[in-house]
């Protein structure tokens, strides 16, 4: 008789490079079955369980190509299915998808039924299979330029109309800022270069900063300050991260800034947003 190994991938998998054999039969085999499991299951650790929806088998999910040291939603991405959250099952020795199944059942019932995951594929190399479990990334669109301006001075001059503690440093209420053109320019500059060329700093790569933007867009300041984030999926995401953090939230309480303008930009190829906030007061 085979012996059968089994344990459960977490967030980093330190397995050899797969390459998967034609299995699209035992694959679909395996999801089926995961399904018809789901929609009648019987007692999972000691409980009875609800039926449950099918979970869907993305095609994406069966090209995942796992290596040593990869992260398992990094996998996810980049075989064109982003995840906010993904498990793993990595199974041996097993003959079929029915065999696969059995093992399934017996030792992880939990992920079977589990209603975290909307989503399950299986990578099978020989008699070597990966089970996969997830959750699609769902996004909700970024605001268009015509409407980015409303949307961001409401969540920022919200935080500003309130009393705020910036790491040590308490801030009154402050006024609101007004929506800067020649800011939001510079901003875009700024964003757009950092998405480009795939990374992320207040200094660009020729050496300008936000007072060099600032004034090549035509904003002549007596005071200019600069918050940049990447990877938030939306405005309030952002802002919200910039006041959890001392140094940005400072900037946005601060009296001494009148005008404010934002824009993002999108790295073409992995689609990691990049977000620059310019304020300043003129001469």
């Amino acid at each position: 008789m085979p012996i059968h190994r089994y344990r459960l991938l977490a967030a980093m998998l330190a397995a050899a490079l797969l390459t998967a054999v034609p299995a699209h039969a035992s694959r679909q085999d395996l999801i089926g079955l995961i399904n018809a499991y789901r929609a009648a299951p019987q007692q999972c650790g000691g409980e009875h369980m609800a039926p449950l929806p099918p979970l869907d088998a993305p095609a994406a999910m069966a090209r995942v190509r796992i290596g040593v040291g990869t992260f398992l939603e990094q996998a996810l991405e980049r075989a064109g299915y982003p995840v906010e959250h993904a498990e793993a099952v990595y199974l041996s020795n097993v003959d079929d998808a029915a065999a696969a199944m059995t093992l399934l059942r017996q030792n992880f019932c939990d992920k079977l039924l589990s209603s975290d995951f909307a989503a399950a594929g299986a990578v099978r190399t020989g008699d070597d299979w990966i089970v996969l479990f997830a959750r699609p990334l769902h996004e909700a669109p970024l605001p268009t330029p015509d409407v980015l301006d409303t949307e961001v001075l409401a969540a920022v001059n919200a935080a500003r109309a309130e009393p705020r503690r910036c790491g040590e440093q308490q801030f009154p209420a402050a006024g609101p800022l007004r929506w800067n053109a020649a800011l939001t320019q510079a901003a875009l500059a700024h964003s757009s270069d950092m998405a480009k060329h795939r990374y992320f700093s207040h200094q660009e790569k020729n050496g300008s900063v936000v007072d060099d933007r600032a004034t090549r867009a035509g904003y002549a300041w007596t005071r200019i300050g600069e918050n940049i984030a990447a990877g938030q999926k939306s405005v309030a995401e952002a802002v919200e991260g910039w006041l959890d953090s001392p140094g940005h939230c400072a900037n946005i309480m601060n009296p001494g800034f009148d005008e404010m303008g934002l824009a993002y930009a999108v790295n073409p190829e992995r689609g990691r947003v990049y977000w620059t906030q310019v304020l300043g007061r003129r001469r």
